[in-house]
């Protein structure tokens, strides 16, 4: 029988052997709502990159790419811009590549690196996600970005709503699985208003950047799944 464990901290990750999972980041405000809004939205692919010099440096090699950097919820000086949703319409990404380097969400990319395969989720791509899962026949690890290296209430509750389309599947949940399908359970007849006690959803609203996180909330607006394919998130084929 598969399993579906839940990682509820990227600092977990090392308790896992990942390159026995398919494994999803999950950074719901926002980095992974903005990598699937962009790859829907045409982008070519995105690169994510751990550090904010890493980022800077393919600007300085002279390629035509979008450089993306955020910390602590803010544009890096310097740079295109961050992990807005809003960035990442088709008019700014379409055939583009972008470098993206983010506080939790690359990070938590970065330490799944040896996973069978590395995919992006979202509420944006929830069901799309969970339809292709379904059909994999792979163990699956959902890991939750948090905010630096600490638990978040967003990320742990997507990772619920995922449980909650593959549980009748015989799939075997660990405790943490149970507990995010608990929590959703919890959260599911208004996520949006549920979120609101969210500790980075103050962090952001201070930014005055709520209209992210609605956005960030939209359920199944997209059908893309971005997939690592190399140093490269692009489109499932």
């Amino acid at each position: 029988m598969n399993e579906i464990n839940v990682c509820l901290s990227p600092a977990l990750i090392p308790l896992y052997n990942v390159e026995d999972y398919i494994v999803v980041v999950i950074d719901i405000f926002r980095a992974s709502s903005s990598i699937c809004y962009g790859i829907e939205n045409g982008a070519e692919a995105i690169i994510p990159v751990s550090r904010v010099e890493e980022c800077a440096a393919y600007g300085e090699k002279g390629l035509n790419y979008l450089l993306a950097a955020e910390r602590d919820g803010k544009v890096v000086d310097g740079f295109d811009f961050g992990n807005s949703p809003f960035s990442y319409t088709a008019e700014k990404v379409a055939g583009k590549t972008i470098v993206l380097t983010t506080t939790n969400g690359t990070h938590a990319l970065h330490l799944s690196i040896k996973a069978k395969k590395i995919v992006i989720g979202s509420f944006l791509n929830l069901t799309a996600l969970c339809t292709w899962l379904q059909s994999q026949d792979e163990n699956i690890l959902l890991v939750c970005a948090g905010w630096k290296n600490n638990f978040n209430l967003e990320d742990t509750l997507f990772a619920g709503a995922v449980v909650e389309q593959l549980k009748e599947f015989s799939f075997k949940l660990d405790d943490a699985a149970i507990a995010a399908n608990d929590l959703y359970q919890l959260g599911k007849h208004d996520i949006n208003q549920y979120l609101k006690k969210t500790s980075h959803r103050e962090r952001l609203e201070k930014l005055g950047i709520e209209r992210d996180i609605e956005f960030c909330l939209q359920i199944d607006i997209t059908t893309a799944i971005p997939v690592l394919d190399g140093d490269k998130l692009v489109k499932l084929g």
